[in-house]
Parts: C-alpha cells; structure tokens; sequence
C-alpha cells in the first residue's frame, strides 16, 4: 500500500513543495503506525524548507524531505512490546529536528513520543499543539515567569504566542503581548494588555517588565530589549538573531539565553488535559488540504497568522 506525502524538493520558495508516494511502513519492536488526520505547520517548516537553519543543512543532501514535526490521529499498526491500542487516538511532537516527517498520511513513530488525546479535544486541536505549546512552556520556564511578574510576549497573536499568553497568566504573571491593531480583541481574550507594535516605541507604551519572551528576533526582538528593567531575563526563540539579541541584551545589563524547544510528552499531555477541560485555547486560524500545503506555507511566512495552521490529510478529509 502507497500513501501521500508532502515533501521539500529544493530549497526555495513554497513551490519547491510537491507531493510524492511512500509504501506504507511496518513497526519495528517500540514503534507504531499513525494513520494521521492533521499535522502542524509551524514557521521552523518554512525556514527549512527556505534553506534556512540546522535542519535544512543536516538535510541538504537527502533531499526530497518530509518537513512537519506535529501529528495527530489514530494508531492502525503496533510493533512488539507496545502498550498502545490499535485504534488510541494519538498526538505527539515527533523527528524533531532531524527527521521530520509530519506531512505524510501515515508515520512510524516510537510510541514513546506520543500522547493519549483526551475525550472532548478533536484532533485538529491536538495536531495544533505540540510544538508550539512546548516552545511557550519552555521558553517560560527558561525565563523563571511566575505570579508577580510583569512578562512581555513579542507576536501574542501567533501559534506560539497565544499559549505563551494563557500559561504566563495562568501562573499569575501580568503579561503583556505585542500585535497588530486587528488582533487586539484576542490577544486580550487570551489574558494580556495588547501593544500595538506599530503605535510607536514598545517602551513608550509599557512601564519596564521583568522578563521578555522574544518570538520574533530582528529588529524587533533588539527594540523589545529597552522595556525589560536593568538586570531582567530575556529568552529568544528565533534561532537566526538569538546571538545578536543575546549579545544585544547583556550589553545593556540584562540575562539573556536563546532557546530550542525538546520534545517532552509529560508537558504535551498536561496541556491537552488543559484543553480538556477548558483551561486552555488554542485558536487554529486554517486548515489547508495536503495537496495545497503551498498555500499554508505562503500564509505562514506572511507573519501576520492568528493562532495555528494545519494540514489535512485526504483521510481525514472523507471521514469529516
């Protein structure tokens, strides 16, 4: 049996991405097989397949590559020794960074990787989380964030940003988050005073914050440094600029560290949990086709998605 995949053909622009066949996998001892519904699409997807970053320079000779590091969907094969059924329904952050493979209608993943999704969270929602919801929660703990704290979150608005929100706040942290006047309203549903970032300078705007959470880099992870208070801690995820905002940062008396997010499966099941029961929100902003995953990477780079992105495996597509 073939099944579809979406690969990265050449480095370049969103249409070096084309769909191509791979025979159905058989587990090993410790593996399963996920037939899957959903997988992410996360900026790390676009930068690689852009030629940008690790992955893409570990990669560059085994192309054609299967990008996507989020799945969810259901187990159809189990290899010796599993504990997972046939039939769990299943999420996980999985080939980070290395090995990829998100964007394929079925994947072989060690089960060790994967989450029980809960009753009550669809699997969209599930797909939408891995990544993203471990880049909030780890970049939050590098920061030390806890209750008392004044926090700004740079991109409040996005994938990542909008977790960061709700965690910051549901430790008791006063956050801040910047976006752009049409995300406003979410942004302050999600638990922060929302900054304009085109109203002029951030430190114009906010008294000093404790902590930065910088989400963006450039140019704007180097401006946001002048709001946090002589001797605060910045954590920048963006790998490209982390040593220029790093440097930047302990130049005008500040902690700062930059940050890559390791799969952990216990804070991936503790925020769908969350989700289950309604102390967690994760917005997905659209659901693309597999076979139009051009157009989710052209939206992705356009910088200005709320929430998350995700492809739809054809499967899936039927049974909806």
């Amino acid at each position: 049996m073939t099944y579809q995949q979406l690969a990265i053909t050449e480095f370049g622009p969103p249409s070096m991405l084309a769909l191509q066949c791979a025979n159905l996998p058989e587990p090993q001892a410790g593996e399963v097989v996920v037939k899957v519904h959903f997988a992410g699409v996360n900026p790390i997807d676009a930068k690689t397949r852009a030629g940008l970053g690790w992955a893409a320079q570990q990669n560059r000779d085994k192309l054609p590559w299967v990008p996507g590091y989020d799945i969810a969907g259901e187990v159809v094969a189990c290899g010796e020794g599993c504990e997972l059924p046939v039939g769990a329904r299943v999420a996980g952050f999985i080939g980070f960074p290395l090995q990829g493979g998100g964007y394929s209608e079925y994947c072989q993943v060690p089960e060790t990787a994967l989450s029980l999704v809960p009753k009550g969270v669809e699997l969209a929602q599930a797909a939408a989380l891995p990544l993203a919801g471990q880049t909030a929660w780890q970049a939050l703990d590098k920061a030390g964030v806890m209750a008392g704290q004044r926090v700004l979150i740079l991109a409040g608005a996005g994938g990542v940003g909008h977790i960061a929100v709700q965690l910051a706040a549901a430790r008791g942290a006063e956050v801040f988050a910047t976006c752009s006047a049409d995300n406003k309203a979410f942004v302050a549903a999600m638990g922060a005073q929302a900054v304009d970032y085109r109203a002029g300078a951030l430190d114009s705007q906010i008294a000093p914050v404790d902590c930065l959470i910088d989400l963006m880099g450039g140019d704007v992870g180097l401006q946001a440094l002048t709001c946090v208070k002589l001797g605060g801690m910045v954590v920048t995820v963006p790998t490209i600029t982390a040593e220029a905002v790093c440097e930047k940062a302990i130049s005008l008396g500040l902690q700062a560290e930059g940050m890559l997010v390791s799969p952990s499966v216990a804070q991936n099941g503790a925020m769908l949990t969350m989700l289950a029961e309604g102390q967690l929100v994760l917005k997905v902003a659209a659901v693309f086709p597999l076979d139009d995953g051009i157009a989710a990477h052209e939206q992705i780079e356009s910088g200005h998605t709320q929430g998350k992105l995700l492809l739809m495996m054809p499967a899936a597509a039927v049974e909806a």
